[in-house]
């Protein structure tokens, strides 16, 4: 096969390249040998010496697509999964472990330096986590009555499995079809016998999928939740609709094949428009109805619907990070934005004088107030608050002391603009910046920098192995100055 060796190009023109940088989604970098800047798509790794057809010319890039990989880097490796590459999941499995943390170093690194404009920010290496497979405490399966049907599938004119159900993992940017998935390496093993046992269920009652633009059918979602301190299962599947005496026969089944297993199973029901896992009303069918997990000493209860970090082993070293920079002293008073559950507000608690959480999520407060009591913890207040109004935060904590110390974590977009803006009117001496996304913690990080701010450290967290994701733990403090 020839490629383009002349300047101008065309789309159809095959090129050959070598990647020497990985973007977002499925879309890597490379450069021709005339200089040329290219984004190719396609599972690469850094070093791949390739052939791409060009898809369209612009100005300053060319986008192209894989055909041939010509020369393997050297930081592949053979990924375990067999959907990999069709399911969304673990984008980078077939990049090994240690090449992984590189390259979320470098992503942490290049959005603080091109979009938050730092030079030479201080990122420390990423702490990798202990278990790059099998770590996940929480799974989402879907159900579907659309399977993606796999590439070598499309030919034959029997299939060994039905067209017309599914259980697993939606197709990247497709809502309606589900990959008929048996076995997920980043769920527990525990977790991949639930799977196992309730797709067997479904098929044995002839359960019918949800069909989302139709509206019709029963089954919506599984997800299944593990406890790594007390090794309990909750089982919670989502349906259109309770029926009881088939949800006993479920929870019979599941439990038959789970022997010497603690478990709860709950059936969240829901009948709105969408194929979010989280119900309307909950039954607790056998078990407590929640779960227990013990972190950095305390105990949290984690019901179907609350949040709580995916990766209980990498949450306490995440948790230990933000301690390290916090800087607390006795007599401090923190505040943590963006609480959530409290996970981190009561991880500090026994640290300072008094940790307020603030959360505008009815459920997380009352879940946080709920693992305070549960944890004997005294010191700690949770309230109700839109951190964008800088004038109801103050009325709301009047009683209380201004922060010393506050830490941010934010969702996956960021701060709001008024969040942010609220935080900094608050000028604590030290401000601790919690991310799950680089580009977030730049932008917002340049801003505070902008207001008497200098960044001591950045230290990245892998709490998830294969994936794209990087948790960010970010130091700032005020100048003498500000």
């Amino acid at each position: 096969m020839s490629y383009m060796a002349e300047e101008t190009f065309r789309k159809g023109d095959i090129i050959a390249l070598t990647v020497t940088d990985l973007a977002e989604k499925d879309q890597c970098f490379g450069r021709l040998d005339n200089g040329m800047a290219v984004m190719v798509g396609g599972m690469l790794a850094v070093g791949d010496r390739i052939l791409a057809r060009i898809k369209k010319v612009r100005p300053r890039y060319i986008e192209a697509i894989t055909v041939e990989i010509l020369e393997p880097s050297l930081d592949r490796t053979v990924p375990l999964c067999s959907w990999f590459g069709v399911c969304g999941g673990c984008k980078l499995m077939h990049i090994r472990y240690e090449a992984q943390l590189l390259y979320k170093h470098k992503k942490v690194k290049d959005a603080l330096e091109h979009i938050g404009d730092f030079i030479a920010p201080p990122v420390t290496p990423v702490l990798a986590a202990m278990a790059p497979f099998h770590y996940r405490n929480k799974i989402e399966f879907s159900f579907s009555s659309m399977r993606y049907l796999l590439p070598e599938e499309l030919s034959l004119e029997q299939l060994s499995r039905p067209k017309e159900f599914a259980l697993g993992f939606h197709t990247p940017g497709n809502f309606e079809k589900v990959i008929d998935i048996d076995y997920c390496y980043l769920a527990k093993e525990a977790m991949n016998r639930v799977l196992a046992l309730t797709r067997e269920f479904a098929i044995a009652n002839a359960l019918a999928p949800y069909a989302v633009k139709a509206h019709t059918g029963f089954l919506r979602n599984l997800v299944v939740r593990f406890s790594e301190n007390r090794e309990e299962i909750m089982v919670n599947l989502v349906t259109s609709w309770h029926d009881e005496a088939l949800m006993q026969r479920y929870n019979i089944h599941i439990e038959s094949g789970m022997a010497g297993h603690k478990m709860t199973v709950v059936n969240n029901v829901t009948d709105r428009h969408n194929t979010v896992a989280t119900g309307d009303s909950e039954f607790i069918i056998s078990g407590e109805g929640y779960l227990t997990e013990r972190l950095g000493g305390l105990d949290f209860r984690i019901s179907a619907n609350s949040f709580f970090q995916t990766n209980s082993s990498q949450a306490e070293i995440l948790y230990h990070s933000i301690f390290k920079v916090a800087g607390l002293r006795p007599a401090d008073t923190i505040y943590d934005l963006y609480c959530g559950t409290g996970t981190i507000t009561l991880y500090l608690a026994s640290y300072c004088r008094q940790v307020i959480g603030l959360e505008v999520v009815d459920s997380s407060i009352n879940d946080a107030r709920k693992n305070a009591e549960l944890n004997g913890i005294g010191n700690a207040a949770f309230f109700k608050v839109d951190l964008k109004d800088f004038h109801a935060m103050l009325n709301t904590l009047e009683n209380y002391d201004a922060p010393r110390v506050i830490i941010t974590d934010p969702p996956r977009a960021g701060m709001h603009a008024k969040a942010l803006s609220t935080m900094l009117r608050l000028r604590p001496e030290r401000i601790v910046y919690v991310s799950c996304n680089p580009a977030s913690l730049a932008r917002d990080g340049k801003e505070i920098t902008l207001h008497g701010y200098q960044l001591l450290s950045v230290q990245p967290v892998d709490m998830f192995p294969h994936t794209s994701h990087i948790e960010s733990v970010a130091c700032f403090e005020r100048t003498a100055l500000c």
